[in-house]
């Protein structure tokens, strides 16, 4: 069921958060081990959350399941990594997860992902392969593999996720479920582990529109504990959900419509634009001109702030320790080296590369350059429309084990998730369909809608009218 309909059964006596929890507990049991969601989840501190809950707050009783880079308190942050893994427990609440808490929400289980969010397939983790539940052989997506899948094998009624470069809408997409990346700055970072800074950002994945919008009313605002956190008001996004699509002008940009998309993508993403157009809006032809620099940008800027941003992981103030050290350059080189795993390594020496002196003006103050004609691209394009639709991967998901043969395709991959991150706008996938790829009968497709910074109100709109298509 949805997050929507079990509130309205809460509501009206027919079951109880408890009943929900164990309804939860026994499909783990029952499906998690051939899914790999899970990395764990604490049934009985849930319970006692559920003896005191408020039905009367906008998600009383509701669990979420939280990606494990997210941290609550006293539960496990392993970020998918050997570094965390065995014995680090979260010493407080991140923001999204105290607002959850103040709305009635539950959190329980903390779900597998990428290591540190770095990945488009939930094969990085260190501690477990995710799987797809629509075809165990197959990627979930990432690095929200772990949320995603869990929401589409019906083991989480919704989860919260991060998403730096497509890490919400690409599982999304390939487990067939809704996946919302706000703007950057409409939810706060405060309690997410940093991938990198000016990218990141908190969402919701859920198997229904609606169920996002309600996700994200709880935990949008500002917050002082984050200062890229923005003091804009907060629309009531429930409000406007169903006023439908006409009128409105939905921009196709050229750029994402070209080679190297699978035939199947193509159609259903085509179907899903036909029929918000017999719905009542115009369809307009538009380009995105620097698209094709997004991932060179990304794979520059990312790094670099990653690379930053993982030196506190340095084995003296909490996580993995080298033992019997021979000096202190020793035990910082050999922590690292045990406990970070080989994707994370390159993303730290690519970054530290393109930081260095003599490289920094070459590629991390060009990235940034290009960084703002992307953005500028965004801009004059809602001049235009109201909103832009798109792919949101170039085929469905693949099978396991490709992105240890070449992770350069791994980064191709999410070339039409990559440029929203770096603009800072909005954007959600929302199925549109399935389709056969590479021996499979059907694999979910997403439908990918961009809106413009913290016009999350129109892009949630465009969304339901574009899920009640599919």
């Amino acid at each position: 069921m949805t997050l929507s309909s079990l509130r309205q059964q809460l509501l009206a006596g027919q079951t109880t958060s408890a009943a929900i929890l164990s309804g939860l507990a026994g499909e783990i049991a029952a499906r998690d081990g051939r899914t790999g969601a899970y990395l764990s989840h604490d049934l009985e501190s849930a319970m006692a959350e559920a003896e005191n809950v408020d039905l009367s707050l906008p998600l009383g009783g509701i669990p979420i399941a939280i990606k494990d880079n997210i941290n609550v308190l006293g539960q496990p942050c392993t970020c998918g990594s050997r570094f965390l893994a065995e014995n680090y427990r979260s010493p407080y609440d991140a923001t999204v997860i105290r607002k959850l808490r103040a709305a009635g929400a539950i959190p329980f289980g903390r779900m597998n992902l990428d290591e540190f969010a770095m990945g488009s397939s939930t094969e990085n983790s260190a501690l477990q392969t995710t799987r797809n539940p629509h075809d165990p052989e197959r990627i979930p997506g990432g690095s929200s593999g772990g949320p995603a899948a869990a929401v589409a094998d019906f083991t989480a009624i919704a989860a919260l996720g991060s998403d730096t470069g497509g890490s919400i809408r690409q599982p999304a997409s390939h487990c067939g479920v809704v996946g919302l990346k706000p703007s950057y700055g409409r939810v706060s970072r405060y309690g997410l582990v940093a991938f990198a800074s000016s990218l990141d950002q908190v969402g919701p994945l859920t198997r229904s529109v609606e169920d996002a919008a309600r996700i994200l009313q709880v935990i949008a605002g500002l917050d002082p504990l984050d200062s890229t956190s923005l003091e804009a008001p907060v629309p009531d996004y429930l409000s406007g959900l169903n006023d439908g699509v006409k009128g409105l002008r939905l921009g196709l940009p050229k750029e994402y419509f070209g080679e190297g998309i699978a035939p199947g993508v193509r159609r259903q993403v085509e179907a899903a634009v036909q029929a918000l157009a017999a719905q009542g809006a115009e369809v307009v032809d538009i380009s995105l001109p620097h698209t094709e620099y997004a991932v060179a940008t990304y794979y520059v800027i990312a790094p670099a702030e990653a690379s930053s941003n993982l030196s506190r992981f340095d084995g003296i103030r909490y996580g993995q320790r080298a033992a019997n050290p021979a000096d202190i350059p020793d035990l910082y080189k050999r922590s690292r080296e045990i406990g970070f795993g080989p994707e994370v390594k390159r993303r730290i020496i690519l970054g530290t590369y393109v930081l260095s002196s003599g490289y920094y003006d070459a590629y991390y103050s060009r990235a940034q350059k290009v960084r703002s004609l992307i953005r500028r691209d965004f801009e004059a394009a809602f001049t235009r429309v109201d909103a832009i639709l798109s792919p949101v991967a170039p085929s469905p998901a693949r099978k396991l084990g490709g992105a240890s043969i070449d992770p350069l395709d791994e980064y191709l991959s999410d070339i039409f998730t990559l440029a929203p991150n770096l603009a800072g706008i909005c954007a959600i996938s929302v199925p549109c369909g399935v389709s056969a790829f590479d021996g499979a009968a059907a694999l979910p497709v997403g439908l990918q809608i961009l809106a413009p910074h913290l016009g999350e109100a129109m892009l949630l709109r465009i969304a339901r009218a574009a899920e009640s298509h599919e």
